[in-house]
């Protein structure tokens, strides 16, 4: 399924030094002796796709280049695929897993290439994640989201009881990073009921809230707004999720953010709540 364009402002990177090109000396220096030849290989920017391997969805991002790293088109894809930043392995041809700190033009990725995205498959995390990308709620009931669950896997069944309850907290709170990123209220709700945590980051410093103004799903926001996500949390880029909305133009988040500030302020004056017809000529 092709995914409905990038995101606005999407990988806006400006050239920056190469690093971590120490494993591969020779293949750095053929891209310095291409770049002499064609300058723009490196630093022109260009668009290339990420299909999600498990699905077949494809990614479209635009405004990278040759200095481009690996950990940089994670950080963004965590935001527009909505697959947590360390559950993802990034493929191009046959050079096998990509490392966070090479770069595009290490790795000869060209202009318009297509690079593969796997979901970390070991101890359960690929069934996890599938499982919420789908939205189904009983499957994901059967995968350790919540601390009465019988699923068990190799490592979890050698963890102490503190560690454990770790293990499920990090499981559910993935299910719904992933969940509210597709819009899957039903989903997101059973995790919150069961314990998920919307306070919960991925690596990348982003919470479920991020991912559903990012993707514009106002039932999710509103969902976790009632169990108490924050609005002023950020992330690494030091974006919280209004900035995000409003990067993305996202208009009926921002009206939701509006409104539930609005019915914050109200319920603490001791007024009336406001109709949100009224509110709307206030946010634009």
């Amino acid at each position: 399924m092709l995914a409905p364009g990038p995101l606005p402002g999407a990988l806006q990177f400006p050239p920056a030094p190469p690093r971590g090109l120490g494993r591969r000396r020779s293949s750095w220096r053929q891209i310095q002796t291409s770049q002499s030849r064609s300058p723009n290989l490196v630093t022109k920017p260009f668009s290339l796709r990420v299909r999600l391997e498990e699905t077949g969805e494809i990614y479209r991002l635009s405004s990278c280049n040759g200095y481009t790293t690996v950990r940089e088109l994670k950080e963004e894809l965590d935001l527009l695929a909505g697959i947590p930043f360390h559950f993802q392995c990034l493929l191009y041809l046959d050079q096998g897993i990509l490392m966070d700190d090479s770069t595009l033009g290490f790795h000869d990725v060209v202009p318009g290439g297509i690079i593969s995205m796997c979901i970390w498959h070991q101890d359960g995390w690929q069934e996890l994640v599938l499982a919420a990308l789908e939205g189904d709620a009983s499957k994901l009931s059967c995968l350790g989201v919540t601390e009465d669950s019988l699923y068990r896997t190799p490592h979890s069944i050698r963890l102490r009881a503190e560690n454990y309850k770790e293990w499920i907290a990090e499981r559910a709170f993935v299910a719904l990073y992933v969940a509210t990123h597709r819009g899957h209220f039903e989903a997101a709700r059973f995790l919150l009921e069961n314990g998920a945590s919307c306070l919960a980051k991925t690596p990348v410093g982003r919470t479920a809230l991020h991912v559903a103004a990012a993707m514009g799903h106002v039932n999710c926001i509103n969902l976790l707004l009632d169990y108490g996500a924050p609005l002023t949390e950020k992330d690494l880029k030091g974006e919280t999720p209004v900035e995000i909305a409003r990067r993305l133009k996202r208009k009926q988040v921002l009206r939701a953010f509006f409104i539930y500030k609005m019915k914050l302020r109200t319920a603490s004056l001791g007024l009336s709540q406001p109709h949100p017809r009224r509110l709307v000529p206030l946010l634009f």
